[in-house]
């Protein structure tokens, strides 16, 4: 295998290559470094894009920890960078201003009503204003630091969530039509049933289209973050397995956390500078377990890009830091 061929599979490069992708979601089970991982990733993709948006989709956002620069539900620049920009979005509906002010008058408290009986799909409807504005935004590729698995897994199902919802509404609808019309009339026009279906028609077009474009391997990657042990790497296979389902790629891997034991190790050169007492029989018995399951990994994702990261003695956080440490996702490791 050629130098080249184990550089890429060890790296993050056939990402940065691609011009094509527009839609990158990171991420894993809680506290593996996503956060990290996808900050990292919009830093080097921001070297040979024309311009980057980083989104947190958690509802505990981390972006504005990691770059220690406050960040809103508005695309604010990255401080050091003229073609990066970062926002966290407020998952619940009621915070969604823009999509409650087109309902108008009496139709929020109903919408709202709406929402809520219905299961999973007020987080539907924000994702789905929240994609609409990020179309119009024109970004050449967006970066999703994505909550833990369980809420990832239910943005990517928002589009089923949505037929089904439209179904219940349109049921009552059709079948109480005369009724909503005549409260609407009592209460000056304020309820119009018909504009906020049409609102519901529309988001569903825009989700599905989305859709369409997370299922395209030219547009959408999944890159999923792991740390070498045996939780993190069992839901990192139930997160793919779930992601076949979705019809949505995944070929990456990013294993946070390695303890590497001295230079010259798997063809890196990783120097730390351990306590003298630190380098013990504990240091030796995390590496042994972490071989296994790094070893594990070989085998069952032979065909995907595994990139491993040290765990390093101190905070990954500011942009010099993470522009620092984003090098070794490109499989170029400080000397």
């Amino acid at each position: 295998m050629s130098a080249a061929i184990v550089d890429d599979y060890q790296s993050l490069n056939h990402i940065l290559r691609s011009q094509t992708l527009k839609w990158i979601f990171v991420g894993g089970k809680g506290g593996v470094g996503k956060t990290t991982s996808s900050c990292c990733l919009a830093v080097q993709l921001s070297k040979v894009r024309r311009n980057v948006l980083l989104i947190s989709t958690d509802p505990a956002h981390n972006l504005s920890d990691a770059f220690n620069q406050k960040f809103t539900k508005h695309p604010t620049p990255v401080q050091g960078f003229d073609n990066l920009h970062a926002m966290e979005i407020d998952p619940n509906l009621e915070n969604n201003e823009e999509f409650l002010n087109n309902a108008g008058g009496e139709g929020n408290n109903f919408l709202k009503d709406i929402a809520q009986s219905i299961p999973g799909i007020d987080e539907a409807m924000s994702f789905a204003e929240m994609m609409k504005l990020v179309q119009n935004m024109q970004y050449d590729v967006v970066v999703f630091d994505t909550a833990p698995t369980g809420h990832t897994l239910r943005l990517l199902s928002f589009p089923s969530t949505l037929g089904r919802s439209m179904g219940k509404l349109f049921e009552i609808k059709n079948r109480f039509s005369g009724l909503f019309n005549q409260f609407g009339s009592m209460m000056g026009g304020g309820l119009d049933l018909n504009t906020m279906t049409d609102k519901f028609e529309t988001m569903k077009a825009v989700i599905e289209e989305v859709n369409k474009q997370f299922k395209d391997p030219n547009l959408t990657t999944f890159v999923c973050v792991c740390i070498p042990e045996f939780l993190s790497l069992y839901e990192t296979e139930r997160l793919i397995q779930e992601l076949a389902k979705y019809e949505i790629d995944t070929n990456t891997i990013i294993v946070n956390q390695v303890l590497f034991p001295d230079k010259g190790d798997n063809d890196y050169k990783f120097s730390y500078s351990f306590p003298s007492d630190a380098h013990c029989t504990l240091c030796a018995s995390r590496q042994n377990i972490q071989k296994k399951y790094l070893d594990q990994m070989s085998d069952l994702y032979e065909d995907f890009h595994v990139i491993k990261c040290p765990l390093l003695g101190q905070e990954i956080r500011g942009t010099p830091k993470l522009t620092e440490f984003s090098s070794y996702l490109c499989g170029q490791p400080k000397q």
